[in-house]
């Protein structure tokens, strides 16, 4: 019984500097004394290196994103203006190219989803001369040079 009572456990004194901390915090103390503080700080070095060096990437990538979404929206006004030219100048044939892409639409989705679709009516604009030419967006005194990068037609 007397080596028992020689051990670290049996010696209540020895825990005595712990007993205004809970045991969470013992356990932290407890590995805290265990790990190289060098290390520590090393690895929190190479995580704010990755964060900074992730930090620039995310930025990139969104300016990069952001580009692009700009660039499609001038195509897609392009588009537009193309489209509703080509309404005016041709509504007939305009009108008869848009049932048929719908139809091939319709025939290609028949294999996927037995519910037809409704067929949209088109409706030309009214005609106003030389409106193709112009930025929809703008108060139309001026054409367009907001994507000039972009090669014009």
């Amino acid at each position: 019984m007397a080596a028992a009572q020689d051990t670290p456990e049996s010696d209540t004194g020895s825990f005595e500097c712990f007993r205004n901390y809970t045991a969470p915090e013992v356990f932290i103390q407890g590995l805290a004394g265990i790990v190289d503080q060098q290390d520590v700080e090393s690895m929190i070095r190479a995580q704010k290196q990755i964060l900074k060096t992730a930090g620039t990437e995310f930025k990139k990538h969104i300016a990069l994103l952001i580009e692009m979404k700009r660039d499609l929206d001038y195509i897609f006004k392009r588009i537009r203006l193309v489209k509703n030219k080509l309404s005016q100048q041709y509504p007939q044939a305009f009108n008869e190219a848009v049932r048929s892409s719908l139809a091939e639409e319709v025939i290609v989705e028949d294999v996927d989803c037995p519910v037809k679709p409704l067929e949209p009516e088109i409706v030309p604009l009214p005609s106003v001369h030389g409106a193709a030419d112009r930025d929809p967006d703008s108060d139309g005194n001026e054409i367009s040079t907001k994507n000039s990068h972009i090669a014009k037609e």
